[in-house]
């Protein structure tokens, strides 16, 4: 999962390319007979295509599924660390800072009372967790939800195999290059392969991802899907 970002504006954006990934996913009743996706090798040269599986990759696309899911996302991206001392973490008013009668002023019996200053906080954040979990069934209809987005706008391509000889960032960009893809991708891979994350580490719109661990927020969040063809075999083992 991607990291919370840490500016108020930059979480406002992210919120607005969530709603307009929700706003824009097509869906289809029936996914379209013979619906494949393209296999190129990472000079961009087509070698084939790869029939989906039409009982997994259906085309339907269900909203509201997509959205309570990536509210829970961005619910369990949070750090909920923020706090505030209450008179009983301030140091200092062990003593009663003047007697209780004759003086003309209220009777206080610590400094550190929220009244004074720099006394405690009252009603203050305190440290939370705000993750929660939904259904099973619920997440994984999002996450269908999401394939099903990405291919009927046929944004999948399939790399018929990621071969990385050395950590090099040029290799990486040089395919992406050579699949006309400037947007934010996702490159979705069966193994986690050293090499690939460390080529990819500089590509800041380049998101490499274990088809076990790719998420719906994965997906949505992606201009492009580029899946291994190994990934997209064992993908529908997941789903």
């Amino acid at each position: 999962m991607e990291k919370r970002p840490k500016t108020r504006a930059a979480r406002r954006d992210k919120r607005v390319r969530i709603g307009k990934a929700i706003e824009g996913a097509k869906g289809k009743a029936v996914a379209e007979k013979g619906q494949s996706i393209p296999i190129y090798d990472m000079k961009g040269k087509k070698l084939s295509d790869f029939a989906v599986d039409s009982g997994v990759f259906t085309g339907e696309v269900n909203k509201a599924a997509l959205y309570q899911a990536l509210v829970m996302y961005n619910a369990n991206s949070r750090q909920g660390n923020a706090a505030t001392k209450t008179r009983g973490d301030v140091s200092g008013g062990g003593k009663k800072p003047f007697r209780q009668k004759g003086t003309g002023r209220a009777r206080a019996g610590s400094t550190r009372s929220p009244l004074w200053r720099h006394g405690g906080t009252i009603h203050g954040p305190q440290t939370r967790d705000y993750s929660y979990s939904i259904p099973k069934t619920i997440k994984r209809l999002a996450f269908m939800s999401s394939i099903n987005s990405k291919l009927n706008d046929k944004k999948i391509k399939c790399v018929d195999s990621v071969e990385v000889k050395e950590p090099k960032t040029k290799i990486m960009a040089s395919m992406l290059e050579a699949l006309k893809l400037s947007g934010k991708t996702l490159l979705v891979l069966a193994d986690s392969n050293k090499d690939v994350l460390r080529a990819s580490k500089n590509i800041a719109r380049l998101n490499v991802k274990n088809y076990k661990d790719v998420n719906t927020m994965d997906f949505l969040l992606c201009e492009d899907v580029v899946i291994s063809k190994q990934a997209l075999e064992k993908l529908p083992e997941r789903l």
